[in-house]
């Protein structure tokens, strides 16, 4: 009889995870690895994700580097092939890749309006769009985790672009968890808060970040390994009667939590 740990556990599940070659996706590949999945490693640069493919296998874990512009249509098709020779049919995915642009408004410009849409949020429709494809001709179940942010939850100064990106792709969650449910495709997001990686740690090294962080509810940002507990929930049988979830990892700050 199963226990409730195990049923978190990921044993003969294949998961892709984009943006894998640092930051959060390479943290989340080692975790799903840890869990017993055999991860596809998925990034624009192929130094990186191979890099991280190897310390999965040098732990005994399975996993693979398989080169993917998320914002090229052709890219993504072709990226599913090659991850599919290696590891067959993927029945997890983590939305994970995207960038920030720091602009005020009115000074944003079409270019980096276009270009962080078209990562932010066409690209993770385009995963999303060929990953449920392969699986409904399969006749297979899966899961999709977007990785939103609470930015996209609560407005902030000189994040326009990237926060409506993130408020889009959390609705676009939802509207996929109704899409897909009859196809038993589950589809759910966590929305971090402040977390390092190699993205913002200028910001939080900086005099403004550093004042910023005093002033969050648990006076420090979030380790990468709380984000484990939430991801392994929504990709793991655990969470299997949740879909449509955007699920917070922020200590209670788009809560607005304060302490006196």
């Amino acid at each position: 009889m199963s226990t409730a740990l195990d049923r978190f556990s990921l044993k003969g599940r294949v998961a892709l995870v984009t943006g894998a070659g640092s930051g959060m996706g390479r943290h989340f590949a080692q975790t799903l690895s840890d869990a017993g999945a055999k991860v596809v490693c998925a990034a624009r640069r192929t130094e990186l994700i191979e890099s991280v493919s190897a310390e999965i296998r040098a732990k005994g874990g399975q996993a693979a580097a398989v080169a993917i512009d998320i914002g090229n249509t052709d890219s993504v098709t072709s990226g599913f092939d090659a991850a599919e020779r290696a590891f067959g049919t993927i029945d997890l995915l983590i939305n994970n890749a995207g960038q920030i642009v720091f602009a005020p408004f009115p000074d944003i410009s079409d270019e980096q309006w276009n270009n962080l849409i078209n990562v932010n949020l066409s690209g993770c429709m385009r995963m999303s769009r060929e990953f449920s494809k392969r699986l409904i001709a399969k006749g297979k179940p899966g899961s999709i985790v977007n990785i939103t942010s609470i930015t996209g939850q609560q407005a902030k100064p000189y994040l326009s672009i990237y926060g409506t990106a993130k408020a889009a792709l959390i609705h676009f969650t939802k509207q996929l968890a109704m899409d897909l449910l009859p196809h038993n495709i589950r589809a759910n997001s966590i929305a971090p808060g402040y977390f390092r990686t190699e993205m913002v740690d200028w910001y939080f090294d900086s005099d403004a970040g550093k004042s910023e962080v005093e002033n969050l509810p648990a006076k420090r940002v979030g380790l990468l390994e709380e984000l484990d507990g939430p991801l392994l929930l929504l990709a793991s049988d655990a969470g299997s009667y949740m879909n449509g979830a955007i699920v917070p990892v922020d200590y209670g700050h788009v809560v607005r939590i304060s302490f006196t």
